[in-house]
C-alpha cells in the first residue's frame, strides 16, 4: 500500500505545477489589458494623433478697442479711395462714425504718428482686404525652374532648339535650368560643359542672367538662368494691361445689357399706352351709341304706315270698301 506522506507529497506537486501554469497564462493578459488601458487614457488626456490647429484671424481694433486718444481718420469714397478727414479725438472719429450711419472706426496703422484709422463697415472693409489679398497672391506666383538638358557635344540644330526653348521660359517670367550631362567617361570633359553653359548665358544675355557659377552635380553641370528686371516688368505690365481690357470688356458689355432692358422696359411701357388709348376710344364710342335710341325707327315707321292708309282713304272718297276692293 502506498503511504500517506507519498500521497501528500504527489498532492503537492500537482498543485504547484497548476499554479506556475496559471501564472504563466496570466501574466501576459494582464500586460496587454494594462497597455489597452493606459492607450486609453491617453486618448482621453488629448494624446495620440491631433487634427492641426486652425489659424486664429486677425481682427483688428475697432470703435472703443483703439486705445490711442488722438488719431487720423479718413474715409472711403464711392471711387473706391480714401479721403482723409484730419485729425481728430477718439470720441470725435466715433461720433462721425456714428453719424455716417453707424460705421465702424477702424484702427490700419498704430505705428504712424498720430495712428491712422478709417471709418468704413467691418464686413466690407474685411471683404475688400480678403479680395486684395488673393489679387496679390494670383499676382505674385512663384515663379517655376524650366529645365533644359544638352550632351556637351550638341549639334548646331539641336542647341538651337534648346535655346528657342530656354527663350520662350524665360519670356514667360520663369527660371530656367541649364544642365550638360555626362555619360561614364565623357565626365573628364567637364570643361566642355562649363563653356557650353557660358555660351548658353552668352546668347540669353539681354534677357537673362546666370546666377553665379555652373555647379557640378554629379555626373553633370548646371547653372541658373534668372530672368532680368526689364523682362519681369514687361510681363507684369502685360499682365495688368490684359486684366484692364478684360474688365473695360466686361463694363462695355454690362452697359450694353442695361441699355438693352431698359428699352425693353419702355417698349413694354409704350404698349401699356397703345391699350389704354384703344380702350379709351372704344368707351368713347360707346358713350356715343348709348345716347342714340334705336327704337324710334320702329314707332316712325308705324306713324307713316297709318299716314298712308288715310290719305288714301281720303283720295277714294272715304270709302273703305272700295279700298278693300281695289287691294284684294
Amino acid at each position: 500500500m502506498v503511504s500517506t506522506k507519498a500521497v501528500v507529497a504527489a498532492a503537492l506537486l500537482v498543485s504547484s505545477s497548476t499554479i506556475s501554469i496559471s501564472n504563466a497564462f496570466i501574466a501576459p493578459i494582464t500586460s496587454t489589458s494594462r497597455s489597452s488601458t493606459s492607450s486609453l487614457n491617453a486618448i482621453k488626456r488629448g494624446g495620440g494623433r491631433r487634427q492641426p490647429r486652425q489659424k486664429a484671424e486677425y481682427v483688428p481694433p475697432m470703435n472703443d478697442a483703439i486705445q490711442q486718444n488722438e488719431i487720423r481718420v479718413s474715409i472711403a469714397t464711392k471711387d473706391g479711395k480714401d479721403e482723409s478727414l484730419g485729425i481728430m479725438s477718439k470720441a470725435e472719429a466715433l461720433a462721425k462714425a456714428k453719424e455716417m450711419g453707424g460705421l465702424d472706426l477702424i484702427l490700419i496703422n498704430a505705428n504712424s504718428d498720430p495712428p491712422v484709422c478709417k471709418i468704413v463697415d467691418y464686413s466690407k472693409y474685411r471683404y475688400m482686404q480678403e479680395k486684395k489679398r488673393k489679387e496679390k497672391a494670383k499676382n505674385s506666383k512663384a515663379t517655376e525652374i524650366k529645365e533644359v538638358k544638352m550632351s556637351y557635344k550638341i549639334g548646331d540644330h539641336d542647341y538651337d532648339v534648346r535655346l528657342k526653348a530656354a527663350t520662350k521660359f524665360i519670356k514667360q517670367g520663369n527660371r530656367v535650368k541649364a544642365t550638360v550631362q555626362f555619360r561614364g567617361r565623357e565626365i573628364q570633359h567637364d570643361k566642355l560643359g562649363v563653356e557650353l553653359l557660358e555660351r548658353l548665358a552668352g546668347d540669353l544675355e539681354e534677357m537673362a542672367n546666370m546666377e553665379g557659377k555652373p555647379r557640378r552635380e554629379g555626373r553633370s553641370i548646371g547653372a541658373i538662368l534668372t530672368p532680368r528686371v526689364e523682362v519681369v516688368k514687361a510681363i507684369n505690365d502685360a499682365k495688368r494691361l490684359k486684366e484692364k481690357e478684360k474688365k473695360k470688356a466686361k463694363a462695355e458689355t454690362m452697359a450694353k445689357r442695361q441699355e438693352a432692358k431698359e428699352a425693353s422696359v419702355a417698349a413694354v411701357g409704350s404698349d401699356d399706352n397703345d391699350d389704354d388709348d384703344e380702350e379709351e376710344e372704344e368707351n368713347t364710342i360707346g358713350s356715343v351709341l348709348d345716347g342714340i335710341d334705336l327704337d324710334d325707327d320702329d314707332e316712325d315707321d308705324d306713324f307713316d304706315d297709318d299716314d298712308m292708309d288715310a290719305s288714301l282713304d281720303e283720295l277714294l272718297g272715304g270709302s273703305s270698301k272700295m279700298t278693300d276692293d281695289l287691294f284684294a
